[in-house]
């Protein structure tokens, strides 16, 4: 087959925004002329423009895009990011921090959570984080690109500059962008398929493969293809969020910070010039007006924008690709920001994607194994921000006291049981969140181990001792040589205050 045959090469993108545009550069960057490429968007239809917080996966999706790092950081305002610290979840006025680096050194048979658990019963040990070069870096304010890889960081970003960044690139491969409102979804009435979109300048644009990044609507996937959606905001109660923007006040610290509320919580990101802010939390417990006076109150810095109300539901399309057409981004589902998982899912999705492209027609298989995947990544995120909600000792408010006594999935209450009883965590299935995760987020919010790997004792006093200075000593002397973070945003990828306005 020569690639002018290929009967599926028209592919057509439903939406723009940071879905939209992270789904055209890949697929742009990856076939360029061997696909036929179109996204259609309007400027009239808003973006919710609050995935401002990444993960590590995110570096490694740009670098494989051949994304030039300091370009994209000054084009988007970009801070670097280490982790989050988290303040008043397990109780008030206590917090914690979920690093994106590895505590201490493992055993091939254990973590090194074994290990100092030992040492914390023989009184030798430290904090857990004493042990990790990223959250200790993080709290003295440094940063700095460290040989083979061993700083582990992500960004903070404006997502509409992402997007406006990953727009350029995409049309420069081939995308075309067409302007105007989706009005119809024209289905095949043989095979069910969607054959063409109409908007409403009267334009119709045919394709063999659509990709829905139309946002909560998921006009494609759900309003035409009915793939039906799981609700589980009986685990994670929080349907409602305000954001908006604020000057900077000082220097940007490289971590997100999440600061639980009676009904919820709050976000900090701080990105070069600006800082984004948001509050999540549950309209039943907290009314809108009531929300937007706490979150007004605790913004630091002159608010750049009015504030932009969102009403959401947790949860999973249940066929995120469905017939000819695949559901990227919010259409496909939304968990709340909590972890820093949007941008994270839409490179998943469009990765996966692009790898399970047919040649000729449709294979049912590829389509119910990618769904299976999709699930699978879905349903491990929101156990794990499940945990952040259900293991906690605050019950100052009926928010909280719901959230402590709410049932959980069996999967997650298998896991904080075997940690409980054990300290052992597994990762499965390329899971997200790694064993070094869902241990620091564990032991941050009050669950101890009652036991632990016997490795450990094998390890006299002494050597005991030995180990965890050096391994504190190393941290600390690389802190010692870091410089300070918004020093070397503003060498590396300084973005000027005109590109910022």
């Amino acid at each position: 087959m020569r690639s002018t045959d290929w009967p599926l090469k028209r592919v057509v993108i439903a939406g723009g925004g940071t879905a939209g545009w992270m789904v055209a550069a890949a697929i742009a960057r990856t076939l360029g002329p061997l696909v036929d490429l179109t996204l259609v968007e309007s400027e009239a239809i808003g973006t919710v423009g609050v995935g401002e917080s990444t993960i590590p996966p995110l570096v490694a999706y740009n670098r494989l895009l051949g994304i030039n790092e300091a370009e994209f950081m000054r084009a988007t305002q970009a801070t670097f990011k280490l982790g989050i610290q988290f303040d008043n979840w397990r109780v008030l006025d206590e917090g914690y921090f979920h690093s994106f680096g590895i505590c201490g050194k493992d055993h091939w048979s254990a973590g090194f959570q074994h290990f100092w658990l030992d040492a914390c019963e023989r009184g030798m040990a430290g904090s857990y984080g004493d042990y990790c070069l990223e959250l200790k870096a993080a709290q003295a304010g440094k940063f700095a690109h460290l040989p083979d890889d061993r700083m582990h960081y992500a960004y903070q970003l404006d997502s509409g500059l992402y997007a406006r960044f990953l727009r350029t690139m995409a049309e420069a491969d081939g995308t075309r962008r067409v302007e105007g409102k989706i009005t119809a979804v024209e289905l095949d009435g043989e095979s069910g398929n969607i054959g063409a979109l109409t908007l409403d300048s009267g334009t119709r644009i045919e394709g063999d493969l659509f990709i829905d990044c139309t946002g909560f609507r998921a006009l494609l996937i759900e309003g035409a293809l009915n793939a039906g959606f799981d609700d589980w905001s009986h685990y994670l109660p929080c349907d409602s969020a305000i954001a908006a923007q604020t000057r900077s006040i000082g220097p940007a610290v490289p971590f997100t910070r999440a600061t639980a509320h009676d009904a919820g919580w709050q976000w900090r990101i701080p990105l070069q010039h600006r800082t984004g802010n948001g509050i999540v939390y549950c309209s039943h417990y907290l009314d809108r007006e009531a929300a937007l006076e706490r979150f007004t109150g605790n913004l630091q810095g002159d608010r750049l924008t009015e504030p932009n109300f969102i009403r959401f539901t947790t949860g999973a399309r249940r066929k995120q690709w469905h017939r000819n057409c695949v559901a990227i981004g919010l259409s496909g589902g939304f968990m709340e920001p909590l972890e820093s998982t949007s941008i994270h899912l839409i490179q998943r999705a469009v990765l996966r994607f692009v790898r399970m492209l047919p040649l000729r027609e449709i294979s049912q298989r590829d389509i119910d194994e990618f769904n299976d995947q999709q699930m699978t990544d879905m349903l491990q995120i929101r156990d794990f921000l499940i945990l952040h909600y259900k293991a906690t000792e605050r019950r100052d408010s009926a928010f909280w006291r719901h959230c402590a006594a709410m049932d959980i999935p069996d999967t997650l209450a298998h896991k904080i049981e075997l940690f409980r009883e054990t300290g052992r965590v597994f990762r499965r299935n390329e899971e997200l969140f790694a064993e070094n995760s869902w241990v620091q987020v564990m032991l941050g919010q009050g669950i101890t181990p009652r036991s632990y790997h016997p490795i450990a004792m094998k390890l006299p006093d002494d050597e005991m001792i030995k180990l965890l200075d050096t391994l504190r000593g190393q941290v600390d002397q690389t802190v010692a040589s870091l410089p300070a973070h918004a020093e070397y945003v503003a060498r590396y990828c300084g973005a000027s205050k005109a590109a910022a306005a």
